[in-house]
């Protein structure tokens, strides 16, 4: 039976990240963000996209910027830009779920342009166009993007964002007729044995594409990310769809999206995880390549609590915390996240925001739990702001060093900060959460109020809080109030 619990406010809990030690307030983390985009986002002549260092005047074509001795104008990474896009419908979702309407307004038009920006920059979204420079040459770029346009879907409601999210989507599945390759999905009918199962990595090469063979890349980044897609896919698209019969559709059941979510999740999980919960980078015939990746680890986290809330089965979660654990483990020293600076490294911080937020807040943990992951999260980010260059207010990425007024800040390691803040809001600290919890009275049952997630979707309008009790577990707000539905 599922109880509907309110988080009071309570005791610290020795160990924990209290008021005293957490000093970081929810305007500190929105300076966080906009800090992010004055020094990184290029605004010149409505452009609209991030740049790859602040060394760049301008994003105007690939290129590993100031690394590379270049600082003509070096655009960061297409998947990137991506996790920055994300990033933008985390503020607009923050600020609705705070009600707080100006904030929502301005979120809401540095999305538009954001999105106009990209979408102009990277040939119309066109997933067929393989130009080096702008266009798109990676299986794994096009997936983070099928992730995030799924996400502004989801968001904003408009239904261009699903159409490109779908196409994306396909084009990786199914391959292209444009480009020539035969798509990513590593069909079990067509490589035998331990060469079936999974998603390829890339292909080859780029202007006129080989087909795939067995002991081709098969990697983690490409895999969780699809699953995660997939799973995003089957909430969004309409019931009643008739099954395509081309060879390369544009758009899939709700149905098929769910079943290829599992079947990919329960590949990569076999394949690529260990029991400890350790991701390996990926596979090229043998046995898995093991290197640890935060963003691995992140997406990992993220396809287990997806599949966990769309089916019930508590075994994703078990794999989800798993997961978690290792890093908190494993790739943490004092519990800071270890910095990783290689080429576009930087941004795995902000990957794992996105996904360590669904098991902290969406999959209805006990008290325990989540204090622990959120006692995690919020030395990180206090440690990323205390060591910020106070000037710029941008973290290049480290968060146990401190950044330098004239240190060179790439996008990918500034991108850390900011959307750790945007997804853990300030005001909700492990202070506020009791072991020991109260259920709601019987007779409140009646009253109705909307019902928010915690990163401000609404999940019901006018809902009583009998009804809250029978929504999925989670973290809701709901009267103003922070609700805990548990199993």
């Amino acid at each position: 039976m599922k109880k509907l619990l309110t988080i009071f406010f309570g005791v610290v809990c020795a160990g924990l990240v209290s008021a005293q030690t957490f000093t970081i307030t929810d305007s500190m983390q929105w300076k966080a963000y906009d800090d992010f985009n004055s020094a990184l986002l290029d605004r010149v002549g409505n452009k609209y996209i991030y740049k790859a260092d602040t060394k760049q005047s301008r994003a105007d074509h690939r290129g590993n910027g100031y690394r590379d001795n270049d600082v003509s104008g070096c655009a960061a990474a297409i998947w990137c830009q991506a996790i920055y896009y994300d990033m933008v419908i985390n503020a607009y979702n923050r600020a609705q779920a705070e009600e707080n309407q100006e904030l929502m307004k301005k979120y809401k038009t540095l999305h538009d342009r954001i999105y106009s920006g990209e979408k102009s920059h990277y040939v119309n979204f066109n997933f067929d166009n393989s130009n080096t420079n702008n266009g798109w040459f990676v299986y794994d770029d096009i997936m983070w993007w099928t992730c995030a346009l799924a996400r502004a879907y989801q968001t904003f409601g408009k239904a261009e964002y699903l159409t490109y999210s779908e196409k994306s989507f396909c084009r990786v599945w199914y391959g292209s007729a444009t480009v020539g390759d035969d798509g990513s999905y590593a069909d079990p009918a067509r490589f035998e044995g331990s060469a079936g199962g999974g998603m390829f990595w890339e292909w080859q090469p780029i202007d006129h594409a080989n087909p795939h063979k067995a002991g081709d890349f098969r990697s983690a980044c490409i895999n969780f990310p699809t699953v995660i897609a997939a799973c995003l896919l089957h909430q969004l698209v309409p019931e009643g769809r008739t099954a395509p019969t081309v060879a390369r559709p544009t758009k899939q059941t709700k149905e098929w999206y769910l079943e290829k979510a599992k079947e990919i999740y329960a590949w990569a999980d076999k394949t690529l995880v260990n029991s400890s919960g350790r991701v390996a980078d990926g596979i090229h015939g043998g046995g898995p390549e093991y290197s640890d990746h935060l963003y691995n680890q992140a997406t990992y986290i993220g396809a287990s609590c997806l599949l966990y809330q769309l089916t019930g089965e508590s075994a994703y979660l078990t794999k989800a915390r798993r997961g978690a654990d290792y890093v908190i483990n494993n790739m943490c020293t004092s519990n800071i996240l270890k910095f990783e600076n290689g080429y576009e490294q930087g941004v795995y911080a902000a990957i794992y925001a996105q996904y360590i937020k669904m098991l902290v807040y969406d999959c209805g943990l006990n008290a325990t739990l989540t204090k622990k992951y959120l006692t995690h999260i919020q030395r990180n980010m206090q440690k990323a702001w205390d060591n910020r260059d106070q000037v710029r207010g941008i973290q290049a990425g480290n968060f146990a060093k401190k950044t330098a007024e004239d240190e060179v800040v790439e996008s990918y390691g500034g991108s850390g900060m900011p959307a750790l803040m945007l997804m853990f809001p300030a005001h909700i600290t492990v202070d506020d959460i009791q072991d020991d919890v109260e259920e709601v009275p019987a007779e409140q049952a009646g009253i109705k109020s909307d019902v928010y997630t915690i990163d401000g979707k609404l999940v019901r309008k006018d809902a009583t809080q009998s009804q809250v009790a029978a929504l999925d577990s989670g973290l809701y707000i709901y009267q103003q109030k922070k609700m805990l539905v548990r199993k």
